[in-house]
């Protein structure tokens, strides 16, 4: 793969929440597998500072990732928003492939968003180890309802934008 995308969650008023802080540690470790050249990290300002990608970032260079090796698109607040961002500067360097970074219950329609602007996608997940078992479900019983919403949405989004 060409590119790790690590998708944004909730910066909290303490710190990075610990959906972010799962997603971005995952990525890195990807990344020291030699999974990807670049990792892109995703998300906009969110009701705390700093962005989300904000955030990512200083994870990953505590996790030792080079900076050179990190790019950042910190306008996003949605799905869509992440991956349709992301895509000038992975093909200003030439990325047509990606591991997307998200949780299990949301890869699928990650995966859709990427699909749909002609990106070769796969997803992996962190661990969900320590997660509360509601919030899991919660997740899974949200992206019952909008991975068909974002299918319809899609079709209504050139691929070119």
């Amino acid at each position: 793969m060409d590119a790790i995308v690590i998708l944004g969650a909730a910066v909290w008023a303490d710190g990075p929440s610990p959906t972010l802080r799962r997603r971005a540690l995952h990525g890195a470790a990807l990344w020291h597998a030699g999974a990807a050249r670049w990792v892109v990290a995703c998300g906009g300002l969110g009701r705390h500072p700093p962005t989300e990608a904000a955030a990512i970032t200083d994870l990953l260079l505590a996790q030792g990732v080079p900076r050179d090796a990190i790019l950042q698109e910190d306008r996003s607040t949605t799905t869509l928003e992440n991956i349709r961002f992301a895509l000038p500067l992975l093909r200003d360097r030439g990325v047509s492939r990606i591991i997307i970074v998200t949780d299990a219950t949301h890869g699928p329609r990650a995966l859709l968003v990427a699909r749909h602007f002609r990106l070769r996608a796969r997803y992996s997940a962190p661990s969900l180890r320590g997660s509360r078992k509601r919030s899991v479900l919660r997740q899974a019983l949200r992206e019952l309802g909008a991975y068909p919403l974002y299918a319809i949405r899609l079709l209504g989004i050139r691929r070119d934008d």
